[in-house]
């Protein structure tokens, strides 16, 4: 892939940034991509090699992954400093409005954020991204016991021999995820260190969080969207139940169509880049 574009880098409540930024034409559309969980702005690249030449393009790594600085150890990563993060993103780029593309986690991010400030917000696209997991309010309790307990695990780092074993390790999750993308992932997502190469994404990302949404609030956050939306599908992606799906886009009261369908699984945007593409050049205007 040969596309270019340049770094800078925003302040995020005292964290360093990392933001990939292509300049557009004055009155064309700005768009804000947000990768998935341990992912980077690098998980895009295929995608936007194949949107409009004239689109102002913005991808973030959020805190702990890629390129952006790592959290100091008295912290911990929540939910919340994620929109910090866009927030950050936004006003250090100097954007007023955007259109937001998310992907996993990011869809997840790109979903509250539009929620909570919608004037910002133009549109959002969501690929393989339809909330988080959710839990029974009698779970409540072994989450914060689990927190507690990662906390005292220190972080573990693991090292792997070289980069082909790293996309290895990638593909065992994400089956469907072809060679050649596992290995992209890999080069722009890890980093030389004694013995081999290792993930440059903070290993306490791994820790689980001491809250989360239960589904009648993920609801209430998904109903409270005033911008349109469009959801994209991987054929073989990871979704929630039926059930719990169908109430998910019910309550998506400003989804403009059906769920685009791809042939592809979770990364479908890495699998088919051009289809990705396609979809959201429809959409975004």
């Amino acid at each position: 892939m040969t596309l270019i574009l340049e770094s800078h880098f925003v302040d995020s409540q005292g964290l360093r940034l990392h933001v990939r930024h292509r300049p557009g034409a004055p009155a064309a559309p700005a768009v804000l991509f947000l990768h998935g969980w341990l992912d980077h702005t690098h998980s895009f690249d295929g995608v936007i090699e194949h949107v409009p030449a004239h689109w102002r393009l913005v991808l973030l790594d959020f805190r702990g992954m890629g390129r952006s600085a790592h959290a100091p150890p008295e912290a911990h990563y929540q939910s919340g400093e994620h929109l910090l993060d866009v927030e950050a993103a936004l006003d250090g780029m100097g954007l007023s409005q955007v259109y937001l593309v998310g992907h996993s986690l990011g869809g997840i991010i790109g979903t509250t954020y539009a929620a909570t400030r919608p004037e910002r917000i133009l549109g959002l696209s969501l690929i393989e991204s339809m909330g988080p997991l959710g839990g029974a309010a009698e779970a409540t309790v072994d989450r914060l016991r689990s927190f507690l307990n990662d906390t005292r695990r220190p972080p573990r780092r693991k090292v792997y021999p070289t980069v082909e074993d790293a996309a290895a390790r990638l593909r065992e999750t994400n089956p469907t995820l072809p060679l050649s993308a596992a290995l992209y992932l890999v080069r722009h997502g890890t980093e030389r260190v004694e013995g081999g190469v290792a993930f440059t994404f903070d290993p306490r990302h791994r820790r689980r969080f001491a809250q989360g949404y239960d589904e009648a609030q993920w609801l209430a956050i998904q109903a409270a969207l005033t911008c349109p939306v469009q959801v994209i599908r991987g054929e073989q992606g990871l979704w929630p139940d039926a059930r719990k799906l169908d109430r998910r886009l019910e309550s998506l009261r400003t989804r403009v169509a059906p769920p685009v369908m791809i042939a592809g699984g979770h990364h479908v945007h890495l699998e088919q880049p051009a289809e990705v593409a396609r979809a959201l050049t429809d959409f975004i205007r």
